[in-house]
């Protein structure tokens, strides 16, 4: 099999919560979820060039990233456990907001431990690389596995699921907020019932966030992107732990899709109409 010297336009896909539980706590700290992850159209765009002298940089085309981000991590870990020599040159087009809950980062990291595998040859199996996977980020397994999925443990614990095709509108105001804030939050609930659910989900509008009342208290912006999406669509609910806020925009069966207009979102809002993915763009590279 031949093996390209790059890869261009490559997609990293965002996600939506559209329910996330807080379960429990691990005598580590770590806290337990369960929550259903969807695939969105909302992506970020990497390039992937190799190089033959090991070292790997990467070149921001959008807004400027960490030093140190997810993806150069990702390439670092996936280079010194495979004893790889080659490097890259990584380019990020960011376009999926920064904090917003909707998994832009760890999208990034599971983008490159695909392409990378593809690029430097060396042919591991999506297993393989699930296994590197939690060393990156609670969500990045996800990315990896390729399907919309039932998740649970702390994000390891993948159960694909399928998730009706579906619209949304995502916003997210300008103010991000530390994830670190809203799981230390006293306002959080750490003992939510586990449901059963498993092959499909029929509901999309089951459960709740739990991190959204500790989010709405430290960040009042969501609350504001919360009310400005119940006004038009009829719902609203945080993703992740935030800060953007999603409405499913459903006209009902056999209706005529509803019209969305983003005229009057606010100068320092940034949102967008998405639609679900069936599965990720890099479904079959690990396959």
């Amino acid at each position: 099999m031949s093996v390209p010297a790059s890869l261009l336009d490559v997609p990293a896909p965002a996600k939506l919560n559209l329910f996330l539980h807080i379960t429990g706590r691990r005598a580590d700290g770590y806290h337990l979820l369960q929550s259903v992850f969807v695939l969105i159209d909302w992506c970020d765009t990497l390039h992937f060039e190799r190089r033959s002298d090991g070292r790997l940089q990467r070149h921001d085309l959008g807004p400027a990233l960490p030093a140190d981000d997810l993806s150069l991590r990702a390439a670092r870990l996936l280079q010194a456990r495979s004893g790889c020599t080659l490097g890259a040159d990584i380019s990020v087009d960011k376009q999926v907001p920064w904090g917003a809950g909707m998994g832009g980062g760890s999208s990034d990291a599971a983008t490159t431990l695909l392409a990378l595998n593809r690029l430097w040859g060396l042919g591991w199996p999506r297993e393989r690389l699930l296994a590197l996977a939690p060393e990156l980020g609670a969500d990045v397994p996800f990315f990896v596995g390729g399907d919309n999925a039932l998740v649970e443990g702390i994000g390891e614990v993948l159960h694909p699921i399928d998730v009706p095709a579906q619209r949304f509108v995502v916003v997210k105001p300008q103010a991000s907020i530390a994830t670190a804030e809203i799981f230390a939050h006293p306002l959080l609930t750490r003992d939510t019932k586990l449901a059963i659910l498993r092959g499909s989900l029929a509901d999309t509008g089951f459960g709740h966030n739990d991190l959204q009342p500790p989010a709405e208290a430290r960040c009042p912006e969501v609350a504001q992107v919360a009310r400005w999406l119940v006004d038009r669509y009829g719902n609203s609910r945080m993703t992740g732990s935030g800060s953007a806020v999603f409405a499913r925009v459903d006209a009902g069966k056999n209706a005529p899709p509803l019209a969305i207009d983003l005229t009057d979102l606010p100068a320092d809002w940034v949102g967008r109409e998405c639609r679900s993915l069936a599965s990720h763009p890099l479904r079959g590279w690990a396959d």
